[in-house]
């Protein structure tokens, strides 16, 4: 399978090229970027203009970047009004949340992407109808403006009341929104179980994001290597390969003290992976 790493293991650090050159060093050729304002500040045109300029010469593709959760430089701490929620159903806080994720969306006019990855609602959002039509309305305006800069929206499995693979099977049928999904095996380890959901979802994935957790907790751990996980990779991988046209293996962990050389993880991560 393609390899590609997700940015989120630094989130809490500035986004630079010479982080993005150790990726490729680390055998990703593709990468998806965490769009945090403490780490890529898409607000900042010179940090995007600076990124910009480092694709146009590098092997490296940028795969997808990921919708902010937050819209302050701190992962929200700021306050509750920090959460960019497109299924809010107070409609000024999803307005404000549709700009926002606008602004992302514009980097692809100075590098080109091909996915969003968007969640449909905060983590926790219980369902509620409303919340599925605010999101209907959100989605809708945003993935026309996604269209027209070549880019589609991917809604990703998460751990609320809206975005089970059931629910978002759901929601597409209901709205008749064409959109592809973003499969996480963590999210789905800890909900209806990996192997079930990625059932449910396998026609629409179009990109993954690979991480192992106790089944209880949304933890990122480093897949293979941390003792804790619980996901069953060899009969995950053989599931996940079986549709490898449609997505790279794109690895999102947490930064974690018991992997001081986390570079050297991700290599020894896709070796485990690829074995099964």
């Amino acid at each position: 399978m393609n390899h590609a790493v997700s940015t989120h293991f630094f989130v809490n650090h500035r986004l630079t090229t010479a982080s993005l050159d150790k990726l490729f060093d680390a055998g990703a050729s593709a990468v998806e970027i965490f769009c945090a304002r403490q780490h890529l500040d898409y607000h900042n045109r010179a940090q995007v203009d600076e990124l910009s300029h480092w694709f146009r010469d590098s092997e490296l593709r940028l795969h997808s970047l990921h919708s902010p959760m937050y819209n302050d430089d701190a992962n929200g701490r700021t306050g509750p009004q920090a959460t960019v929620n497109i299924a809010s159903v107070v409609k000024a806080r999803r307005i404000a949340a549709c700009d926002e994720i606008k602004r992302v969306l514009e980097i692809a006019e100075r590098i080109p992407f091909r996915y969003l990855i968007q969640h449909l609602g905060a983590p926790v959002d219980d369902y509620d109808d409303r919340k599925f039509d605010a999101g209907f309305s959100s989605l809708d305006e945003l993935r026309l403006f996604a269209k027209h800069r070549g880019v589609e929206l991917l809604l990703e499995n998460i751990p609320n009341g809206l975005s089970s693979a059931e629910k978002l099977n759901m929601f597409l049928n209901q709205t008749h929104l064409d959109l592809g999904y973003c499969f996480d095996t963590g999210h789905a380890n800890v909900m209806g179980g990996v192997e079930s959901e990625f059932e449910l979802m396998k026609q629409r994935i179009r990109s993954l994001h690979v991480h192992d957790n106790d089944g209880k907790r949304d933890s990122h751990w480093f897949p293979t290597l941390h003792t804790e996980g619980t996901i069953p990779w060899k009969k995950v991988m053989p599931m996940l390969r079986s549709r490898e046209h449609q997505y790279p293996l794109l690895i999102e962990i947490k930064e974690s003290p018991d992997f001081p050389q986390p570079l050297e993880a991700i290599r020894r991560i896709f070796d485990n992976l690829e074995s099964y």
